[in-house]
């Protein structure tokens, strides 16, 4: 593998989990701030994802990994975009009904997913447009970066498919570590899953929208389940 692949997996593996722990940690280190706050972190991680996912683009192809390879280049038809459209609502739904459930519960972890919520989440209109576009900006990159270029490199350097999706999905769960422990399992069956769809559609497209979905969805529900505590019975 050329040495510009292992310093991108290098900064998948260990800067990106990092930096986004440092950044929660300085979150919760201080008051939850208003809508400027929250915009200015979603266009800062807007602009970074979009700069880190045009390195690895140039530097991929630079090195011969076609769009082909990338999941770039399979056609948009009807029947992929039916699953497309399928698997965004099983995502969605699924989405939904976890975080009305971990609203309901009381513990360490639904009290950290409030605290996450309070400090990153939109609550008004003004700040849900921002973040949806940030919501898209992660499915996308995020998705050609893991499921594009990852399982494409490491494809290439010979490991098995099954293997393949094993080492992304772990990549994609250390990218949450911000998230917690449950966070990291979490987005790692997601990754799981995101990788099966890629490679049974040969293509990135469902995925980053069923990505997108999955962020667009907790927008939405985290700030009205964990918004407050549950009431105690």
């Amino acid at each position: 593998m050329p040495w510009d692949f292992w310093l991108i997996f290098l900064i998948l593996s260990v800067v990106i989990p990092w930096r986004g722990r440092l950044r929660l940690q300085q979150l919760l280190a201080r008051p939850a701030g208003g809508s400027k706050e929250k915009l200015v972190l979603y266009g800062s991680t807007i602009a970074f994802q979009w700069l880190l996912a045009g390195v690895v683009a140039w530097r991929a192809l630079a090195r011969g990994l076609g769009v082909v390879e990338l999941g770039l280049a399979h056609p948009f038809t009807s029947p992929m975009l039916l699953v497309t459209l399928a698997g965004a609502a099983l995502v969605g739904t699924f989405q939904w009904f976890n975080l009305r459930r971990v609203g309901g519960m009381s513990g360490p972890i639904p009290d950290f997913m409030r605290k996450l919520t309070e400090r990153v989440l939109p609550i008004s209109a003004i700040e849900f447009g921002p973040y949806t576009a940030l919501a898209i900006t992660a499915g996308v990159c995020e998705e050609f970066l893991y499921r594009g270029f990852a399982m494409a490199a490491l494809s290439r350097a010979g490991l098995a498919a099954w293997a393949v999706v094993l080492v992304t999905s772990m990549l994609f769960g250390l990218a949450h570590t911000y998230q917690g422990k449950s966070g990291i399992l979490g987005t790692t069956l997601m990754g799981v899953v995101f990788g099966i769809g890629r490679i049974w559609l040969q293509s990135l497209a469902p995925v980053m929208v069923w990505h997108s979905t999955v962020d667009i969805v907790a927008g939405i529900a985290a700030p009205k389940y964990l918004s407050q505590r549950p009431k105690e019975t």
